[in-house]
This record gives C-alpha cells, structure tokens and sequence, in this order.
C-alpha cells in the first residue's frame, strides 16, 4: 500500500503496523534525546486538548524513564476551550529549555482545528526539540507535507479518512535525516531488510523507518487499505480536501442562517480548519442519539459537541443539507429530550 502522496513523504520513511499509539511509542521511546550538552531528562511539551490517549502513552513513557510526569510533561492551555494558539506553543518553548519532543495533533479531535504543522516543526528545531505528530484526525482529508515541513516522526490511524475500517493498522513516519538509528523498541521486523532471515543474534536496524517495525503486521487488518488508498490516489488528496472545504463550508452557512441554538466550535479560515465541524448545544450528547435514530452518522464528544464530518470521497452536498434538515426538526420539536444521557460517555 502506497500512502506516500497522503502525507507527502518518500516510500521508505513510512511503515504500517499496529495502531498510531504503540507506533507512537515505538518512535518516542528512547530513541531521541535532547539536543545540546544537557544531562537534564527532556521533558515533552504537548497541549490540553489532545486527544487523551496520546498523553497516556507519554506519561507511560517518561515513567519508563524514571521521569515523573509531573515534572517534564509540559502541557501547553488553550485561550477559548476550543483551539490552541501556535504564539503560545512558541511561548511554553522560550520559557522551558528542557523540552525534548514537542508533541502535537496535525488537527484537533474535537473541534477539528488545523495546525500548522511547518511552523510548530520550525519552532520545534529552534528550541532544540524534535518534532512529533499525531495525524490521525487529518491523514486522507489534508495534503500533508512531511519531508518539506522537517516533521521529525508522525503517527496516525488508517480507519478514518482512509477508510480502512475499525481494526485498520496504524502508520509511522519518520523523517530520513533519522534512519539508521537504533530504535529502544527493537523486533526482528525492523531488521535490516536484506538479512532479515539470516537470523542473526545482534540486531542491526534496517535503514529506513523499517527499523520502527517490531512484529509481523497484521495482514488481514492492512487488506482494506489496498481498495480504499487506491480510490484516494485516484481522486487525488487536493481535489478531496477543495471538496471537503466546500462541504464544510457549506454546512457551517446552514448552520449559521438556520440553527440559532447551534454555535460551530470549528475555525473557520480554511487554513486552520480540519475535515470535521464541531457543532455545539448543550444537549449535544442527545441530539447525537436522536440524529442516529434517523439515520445521520455523527458522534458526541463531551461536554458539547457533535461532530459532523462530511467526508469527501462519498458525501454530497444534498446529505449535507438533510443532516441541517434534521438538527432543525430534532431541536424544533424537541425529539431530543426523549433520550436520556450518559455521563462520561460518547457516541
């Protein structure tokens, strides 16, 4: 499977294997130290709006470490609840010299905001620090540009917009200026290739981001990805993402003219905007179910959002219109309130 014109990276700095967690665990552990001639443990520098699973996996590993994670996880706030200005990303690596890794989401899973990617990597490698990814939430839907943007390594699921279904593999990025290192977590998949069967007892890493591979990839989980990437390169990554701007531009006017209860949590400037619209009501996880019932797939993220995602490939402007269509009859009506909630759930 080819992914390499999805993220903008050449062929031998990705690899497929388990899901964009232990990927992320594989590229961070132990693996990169800070720069200069600190002894001092680097600490990694994310933001309070990730999505939380990507702080569990750190926070394993700085305590693998001997680090606490109270000391060098340093979490960068948001202004608005919503997004994070990159001004106060740059600003938490003036103010800590000890970070490390500088790790963030290409967009956010909640509001669908839409980093800039080069900037943070720029910021990144001033302040000494590599700089990591997590491009689950726009891999398929934005053209990325790894190698151009000097992104370090990058992590990311294929069962959203690349619609390889629940249970897909994950993928791992890693910029060429790295390959040859010896990763923490070593497997005999990412031996050198071409001695791979040899068997040898010492372990010599294979030169590209093959060296990232622990175990045998799961095959069955990889097949969908050979239908469904084929159909991506076929329509090509900017003519889907000039689409899915239309989509959600589209659906942020109906919303704005038609929905006065409904305020739209996602930027709105192209350029800072996801594939996904965050749309708000304090009865979010409700009116999620009561959308379900009718059929319009969305799903709540606490405390109040549902998240509309018009995915490119395969919706029109038409589904777009019935999904407003919709919201402003649950609400008109309040169907909604016949649905009970969840605390702590989502749908």
């Amino acid at each position: 499977v080819n992914i390499t014109a999805v993220v903008g990276a050449c062929l031998e700095g990705l690899v497929a294997g388990n899901g964009p967690d232990r990927e992320g665990v594989a590229a961070a552990d132990g693996t990169w130290a800070p720069g200069g001639d600190s002894d001092a443990d680097p600490a990694v520098l994310v933001n309070e709006l990730d999505f939380p699973s990507d702080h569990y996996a750190i926070r394993a590993q700085l305590r693998q470490r001997g680090v606490d994670p109270d000391e060098k996880l340093r979490v960068v706030p948001s202004r608005d609840g919503r997004t994070i200005d990159p001004r106060d990303v740059e600003a938490a690596l003036a103010a800590h010299d000890d970070v490390g890794i500088v790790w963030m989401p290409t967009a956010l899973y909640r509001s669908g905001q839409l980093f800039d990617v080069e900037r943070i990597a720029a910021a990144a490698h001033e302040a000494g620090a590599y700089a990591g990814f997590d491009a689950a939430h726009s891999a398929g839907a934005v053209p990325h540009e790894f190698d151009e943007a000097g992104v370090d390594f990058a992590v990311w699921c294929t069962y959203k917009y690349l619609n390889a279904g629940p249970g897909s593999i994950g993928a791992l990025y890693v910029a060429e200026r790295h390959h040859g290192l010896t990763p923490a977590l070593a497997g005999w998949w990412g031996h050198e290739k071409e001695t791979q069967f040899e068997m040898n007892m010492t372990y010599t890493p294979a030169d590209s981001a093959g060296a990232w591979q622990i175990g045998t990839p799961p095959l069955l989980a990889a097949a969908p990805l050979e239908g469904s990437v084929e159909l991506l390169r076929e329509a090509g990554i900017g003519r889907l993402r000039e689409k899915s701007l239309a989509l959600t531009d589209f659906l942020i006017a109906l919303v704005d003219d038609r929905l006065p209860e409904v305020s739209v949590g996602t930027p709105r400037e192209h350029d800072a905007r996801g594939g996904h619209v965050a749309l708000e009501h304090p009865d979010a996880e409700r009116l999620s179910e009561a959308l379900k019932d009718r059929g319009v797939v969305v799903d709540f993220r606490p405390p109040n959002v549902v998240r509309v995602c018009p995915a490119a490939p395969y919706t029109s402007f038409a589904d777009v219109l019935e999904v407003v269509d919709e919201v402003e009859a649950i609400l008109e009506s309040g169907a909604h309130e016949a649905y009970a909630t969840n605390e702590g759930g989502v749908t």
